[in-house]
């Protein structure tokens, strides 16, 4: 009788992964300080680094492992369920005040910018306060910036397009139909990939490189941190996919699936940000490429 569960919560048992995860933590931020000065500690902050690296994949790994078997065994009640919700919603919160941050900085970028001279020869930029009188733009004087009409809006059409299909997965699922769960999610993830593609590509063949100006540095890590959420966002629904193979999830209990979705979704609003705000807003005006 003292054994018996007479609650609607789970008791989690003891693990050792969270003290991994926070151990891999300090040793990966500690490495990556410790490769910016190659001179005074060579090769030791890589590999501190990657150490650390390999800690955090470690203990994700193992840690969604075991929430993976703690769903199957039925340790997933309603309340649990309702609880891992709201703490999806956190944790997507946090992330649109991730972006709500680069988001500012561009728009703070292009409000209120210095007057500065493209050098394309440099791919540099030198300031103009004083010297000519030239207007204060975003995109320097000269320089060319990517046509948001070509591979951007094609990027969007397919983050749209991936946006319906893991609807249709999950639709699907909510049916009980596990085939038509099963070729949602591979038109999902083959969209993604595809996107993941045309973005390395068009940061292979873009005119301006990541430093020089405050609108390249902007476009890099805003896009940039974005198409790592898709790389993300891929692997949660590839996971999600193996997942479905090996007979998980009911019309009843598939939060791990709903997570997913709602990741992805999140991932779609943000590059439409993005595309109007950084592409062609952001480049309005501009020489296109």
């Amino acid at each position: 009788m003292g054994g018996k569960v007479n609650h609607d919560y789970h008791i989690l048992e003891p693990d050792v992964w969270p003290l991994v995860g926070a151990t891999a933590a300090l040793t990966f931020t500690s490495g990556m300080v410790l490769s910016f000065y190659p001179d005074l500690f060579g090769a030791a902050g890589s590999i501190v680094m990657w150490a650390g690296l390999a800690g955090l994949i470690a203990t994700f790994f193992m840690w969604f492992r075991n929430v993976t078997i703690e769903a199957q065994r039925g340790d997933h009640t309603p309340v649990v369920q309702l609880h891992m919700r709201y703490g999806m919603i956190l944790f997507i919160a946090s992330e649109v005040m991730f972006f709500v941050g680069w988001f500012w900085s561009f728009f703070d970028f292009a409000l209120f910018p210095t007057p500065l001279q493209y050098d394309a020869a440099a791919d540099a930029t030198t300031s103009l306060f004083g010297e000519t009188g030239a207007a204060a733009t975003l995109v320097p004087e000269g320089m060319e910036v990517l046509d948001p009409f070509s591979l951007p809006l094609l990027n969007t059409l397919i983050l749209l397009c991936s946006g319906t299909t893991v609807t249709w997965a999950h639709h699907a699922l909510i049916h009980g139909d596990r085939q038509g769960l099963k070729q949602g999610l591979w038109a999902t993830i083959a969209l993604g990939v595809l996107f993941s593609c045309i973005q390395a590509y068009e940061y292979s063949v873009a005119p301006f490189g990541f430093g020089g100006n405050t609108y390249s540095s902007a476009f890099y890590m805003a896009t940039g941190f974005h198409g790592f959420h898709v790389l993300i966002g891929t692997i949660f629904l590839a996971v999600c996919l193996y997942r479905a193979y090996i007979g998980h999830f009911t019309p009843r209990q598939h939060f791990g699936f709903e997570a997913a979705a709602w990741y992805w979704h999140f991932v779609d609003v943000v590059w439409l940000f993005l595309f109007i705000a950084v592409y062609i807003w952001g480049g309005w005006g501009a020489e296109f490429h």
